[in-house]
């Protein structure tokens, strides 16, 4: 018994793991596969909670397992409780849509619960081989999800896609770790942070490459520019309930494995990484911004306007303090709700059977359904940063530690690219309230209207001490446990 509870910090994940296992068989030896395809599901979402509430028990000190090589810290808890959030409220989006499509098998689910073990092991890891190890579980399933329609050429297309890039990020990304454990010595961030402190440490080529290259398959982990290319295509062909799923959890984790790495692992190398955080914040904010005003298809839209939200949650780490990290947190949080809230009006965006795509069909949509019309605008204004809402406060959450760090023109186009990424949110707007009226959507299902509910008022209280406060403070507990 004290050997099992010796991996007490690896709980949740064990359970989950065990719970894929135990999903698998209970689907493989069923007979009625669409039935127990929305069985699987609410039972994977009931094992994310208990999973949840798991974390939620763990100590607040740092515990770490199998030589240090997998911590948990509040950074650590703070992180798996946003990818359990936005995995299971992913899985609540797909039940309709999966139905109506004879999509409604029962790997989904099982895919989505591995993927959700590889996203908590990432933002855990404290070691090369954990990271990697992490990375791959969560994408390899993540590949499955892009292309489980295999009827359309399209799924078909974006998983081939996502598989080829994904797999080229992974080759550079384990370039830059052999570099790395060239010139140190060891896959332990600890030892690397040693290394990387040491007064030599600027003038070690060798390990700054290595650096480099693991930003290079970091960068294309969270589709920041420019090794974003795939972004657009995946998110248009994927199933629009995995599209949505690809939108939330894994940026969460990617970005937390970014700022795991860079705070856990090179805190003597901050003027090297601060570059290239530097320039793919910049260029990520401008094209997000600009892409984004001529696409006509709402999911591509979504694609670039996840690419410039990239940008902004950079300028916070671009800081390298604990303020600009704590921002990062505050605002993957707001865009996790906003972007599950902006997912699920696109999935409630139906006529007949048939799901729309065009953002000139949601034509008059505050004539026929004015609820829908009204929670779709309110997370346009909060993606597009409009005060009070909750996407406002989170672009101050990371605007202010960089000009605290004098790091004012990445503020001052930050800044830019909110009003230039403006247009094509308001343009939305104004389709929906000012253009004639189309055919009427079927009603909004329950899942859906669930979810759509929950972010709406989320977005507009943020700014209440009683939401924001404990937020903000769990953000800064989290942020001080790593070592920016």
């Amino acid at each position: 018994m004290s050997t099992l509870l010796s991996y007490a910090p690896a709980f949740p994940e064990m359970l989950l793991a065990l719970a894929a296992m135990l999903l698998l068989m209970l689907g493989a030896f069923s007979d009625d596969n669409d039935h127990n395809g929305a069985f699987v599901g609410w039972l994977a979402i009931a094992f994310m909670i208990g999973a949840g509430v798991i974390i939620t028990l763990q100590p607040a000190s740092t515990q770490s397992l199998f030589n240090d090589a997998f911590v948990v810290d509040q950074f650590a808890r703070f992180m798996k409780l946003l990818i359990l959030g936005g995995t299971a409220a992913a899985m609540l989006l797909s039940f309709d849509f999966l139905r109506q499509n004879g999509l409604m098998k029962f790997e989904y689910p099982i895919l989505m619960l591995l993927s959700c073990v590889g996203m908590m092991m990432m933002v855990s890891a404290n070691d090369l081989i954990a990271l990697y190890l992490g990375l791959e579980l969560q994408s390899l399933a993540l590949y499955v999800l892009a292309s489980i329609n295999r009827e359309n050429v399209r799924s078909s297309e974006a998983g081939l896609k996502y598989f080829v890039l994904g797999a080229l990020s992974s080759g550079m990304l384990l370039y830059g770790a052999s570099l790395v454990y060239g010139f140190t010595g060891s896959t332990s961030f600890m030892d690397i942070a040693n290394v990387a402190q040491a007064n030599s440490a600027s003038g070690n080529i060798g390990l700054v490459v290595g650096l480099v290259f693991l930003l290079v398959g970091l960068a294309f982990k969270i589709s920041a520019v420019p090794f974003h290319m795939w972004t657009p295509d995946v998110y248009q062909g994927a199933p629009t309930p995995v599209t949505a799923f690809f939108a939330a959890a894994p940026k969460m984790a990617a970005m937390g494995l970014l700022l795991r790495v860079l705070g856990g692992a090179f805190p003597g190398l901050e003027e090297q990484w601060q570059q290239v955080i530097w320039f793919i914040s910049i260029a990520s904010m401008l094209l997000g911004a600009f892409a984004a005003i001529g696409q006509n298809n709402i999911k591509r839209l979504m694609a670039y306007s996840s690419i410039g939200h990239v940008g902004f949650a950079l300028v916070g780490l671009a800081s390298g303090t604990p303020e600009g990290a704590q921002g990062v947190l505050v605002y993957l949080l707001i865009y996790l709700v906003m972007t599950l809230g902006t997912f699920a009006c696109i999935l409630s965006m139906q006529r007949g059977d048939e799901m729309v795509e065009e953002i000139d069909q949601l034509a008059g949509l505050a004539q026929n359904n004015l609820m829908l019309a009204f929670t779709l605008a309110m997370l346009m204004f909060s993606l597009a940063g409009i005060p009070p809402l909750a996407g406002f406060w989170a672009k101050v959450y990371v605007f202010w530690p960089a000009v605290q760090a004098g790091l004012y023109p990445l503020a001052i186009v930050g800044v830019i690219a909110s009003v230039i990424g403006a247009y094509y949110y308001l343009r939305i707007v104004k389709i929906m309230f000012f253009d004639e009226p189309q055919e009427k959507f079927v009603p909004v299902s329950p899942n859906l209207g669930l979810v759509m509910g929950a972010a709406l008022i989320f977005i507009f209280a943020f700014a209440l001490p009683q939401l924001g406060g404990p937020i903000v403070a769990a953000a800064e507990a989290a942020a001080n446990s790593l070592r920016l």
